[in-house]
C-alpha cells in the first residue's frame, strides 16, 4: 500500500509538470499569452502591439516596453511560465528601488 501511495505521488507530479508550459513572449499567440496565469487579454495585446515593433531582446527590453510589466509582474508571470527568449526573469540586479529595471545597466552590462 505505501509503494502505491509513491506511485500515485510521483505519477501526480508528472503530471503537474506535463501540463505546464513555458510561453515565449516572442513565439506566443494571443491565445498561448492568455493562457498564462497573470496576463489576460489587455496584456496579451499591449505584448503583441510591443512585439509587432521587433521582437524583445531580453526581460529589460520586454519591461521597458509593455507598459505596467515591472520587477513585481515580471516575476511573477515568469513564475508562471512566461520567458523571453526562452529566459526566465532573473534580472534582479538591474532593478532600481522603484521596481524599474535600469535599462542603462542593463544594456551596458549585455554589451559586455
Amino acid at each position: 500500500m505505501h509503494m502505491f501511495k509513491k506511485i500515485l505521488a510521483v505519477a501526480a507530479m508528472m503530471l503537474a509538470v506535463s501540463s505546464f508550459a513555458a510561453v515565449d513572449v516572442n513565439k506566443g499567440s494571443a491565445a498561448d499569452l492568455d493562457g498564462v496565469k497573470g496576463v489576460g487579454p489587455s496584456l496579451s495585446k499591449r505584448i503583441l502591439d510591443a512585439r509587432a515593433q521587433g521582437e524583445f531582446k531580453d526581460w529589460g527590453d520586454f519591461m521597458s516596453r509593455v507598459k505596467g510589466v515591472k520587477a513585481k509582474a515580471a516575476t511573477k508571470l515568469s513564475g508562471q511560465g512566461l520567458t523571453v527568449n526562452g529566459k526566465s526573469f532573473d534580472d534582479t540586479a538591474f532593478i532600481d528601488k522603484a521596481g524599474k529595471v535600469d535599462a542603462k545597466a542593463h544594456a551596458a552590462a549585455k554589451a559586455k
